[in-house]
């Protein structure tokens, strides 16, 4: 290996990421602006999501720079994550919060600049396969009620620890999220919503057998557990690139405009 490559990223396993997770949430029981998990799971999510975007975005530049492509990213700096939240020493306490909170804040040179959640809103899309469309639609209604600064930076270090840089690991995220989702629901009581489990899931898809070449749509997919089993299903029929292409941009919808995958990309 030369001394310009970097050692391959170690999958995160379910039991450290599982591990990882519950060292979050028991920070955030130290945080008084967080009342039981109704308000930690949100938080923990939108955690997630940026460590997660960023993670995938790194992958998409890196593709790109192999193809020779121009790559242009979802997120400018300094709101990466990788600008402000991969360093365990990084900005921390009352200027963290007020970095993510804030509509404004300021630069080192005087001047102001949006606040990071004023500035994921804000983000404007062009065209309905453009990921910036997603990303402000996720941060339109979300808070962050952490109260210590110093707290927050303690979880964003932990959620640092895990790489989203393969389809097992994120399939391993999908489980343990709706695991919380279960929590969340039982500390709430009976609210009228329901999780399927996986395996009711996958033998429900597996009975179904979708064909590549037909429509799988989830108006209400929550998690997005039954389009990812039928994805996984359908992907063992892709045998050509074109199949793959199918399968990709004319199979599965969540019922928001196009398909779901393109969206994502």
């Amino acid at each position: 290996m030369s001394k310009r490559q970097k050692p391959p990223l170690q999958l995160t396993t379910a039991q450290q990421l599982s591990s990882i997770v519950k060292s979050a949430r028991d920070i955030m029981r130290k945080d008084k602006g967080l009342n039981g998990d109704l308000d930690r799971l949100p938080m923990l999510t939108w955690v997630l999501f940026l460590k997660l975007l960023d993670d995938s975005e790194q992958m998409r530049e890196e593709k790109s720079k192999i193809k020779g492509e121009r790559f242009r990213p979802a997120i400018q700096p300094p709101y990466r994550w990788r600008d402000w939240a991969a360093r365990e020493d990084g900005i921390t306490g009352d200027d963290l919060r007020e970095f993510i909170n804030n509509d404004k804040t300021d630069k080192l040179d005087g001047t102001q600049r949006p606040g990071l959640f004023a500035y994921l809103k804000s983000l404007q899309a062009e065209d309905a396969h453009d990921q910036r469309r997603t990303i402000a639609t996720v941060f339109k209604d979300v808070n962050n009620r952490m109260l210590s600064g110093h707290l927050l930076r303690d979880v964003v270090n932990k959620i640092n620890g895990i790489h989203f840089n393969s389809s097992e690991e994120m399939h391993t995220l999908s489980r343990l999220y709706e695991s919380l989702l279960k929590e969340m629901r039982d500390a709430a009581g009976d609210s009228g919503e329901f999780y399927t489990p996986r395996s009711v899931v996958r033998f429900m898809v597996e009975v179904t057998d979708p064909r590549l070449g037909e429509t799988v749509l989830d108006p209400a997919c929550g998690t997005g557990g039954f389009l990812v089993e039928a994805y996984q299903h359908l992907e063992k029929q892709c045998r050509k690139a074109e199949h793959r292409q199918t399968l990709q941009q004319k199979s599965i919808f969540d019922g928001g405009r196009g398909p779901l995958l393109a969206k994502t990309r």
